[in-house]
């Protein structure tokens, strides 16, 4: 179920695995024509990748917890291959970690609309915040 809020933002996107191929295992499959494709069945995710995976979504449903009640939309993240910076709200964050857990890879989504940078964080500011968090509290 999709539930948008006032502002428009969409708050739960449900995890929808991808349509079969319907070509899979046809060997006149008519995209091979056009090479440079990805396999679909990449190697299976290894125990430490599921345990780091699984430790990520933790830690984003912290972040998540501690940062959007400040107004907070989601992480940004400078992607390596385009130069360009990416950003994720939280719930297209946690659908896509839980699709690589769940089927070993990524599903392809729709970059933000004009986001406002402001309202993105980086993986470390997360961190550094939680753990700033943690450390107030154990010092009461």
């Amino acid at each position: 179920m999709v539930r948008v809020d006032a502002a428009g933002t969409v708050r739960a996107v449900p995890h929808d695995p991808m349509p079969p191929d319907p070509f899979a295992g046809d060997p006149d499959d008519p995209s091979m024509a056009l090479g440079d494709h990805d396999a679909d069945d990449g190697p299976p995710l290894g125990d430490e990748e599921r345990a780091e995976l699984l430790a990520d979504l933790t830690d984003l449903a912290v972040y998540q917890a501690l940062l959007e009640p400040r107004g907070l939309r989601g992480i940004v993240v400078d992607c390596a291959d385009c130069g360009e910076s990416h950003y994720h709200d939280w719930e297209l964050l946690r659908s896509s970690l839980e699709q690589l857990l769940n089927d070993g890879r990524m599903r392809p989504h729709e970059p933000a609309y004009d986001p406002d940078p402001g309202l993105y964080v980086t993986w470390e500011y997360c961190r550094g915040y939680a753990d700033g968090v943690t450390e107030s509290e154990t010092l009461r």
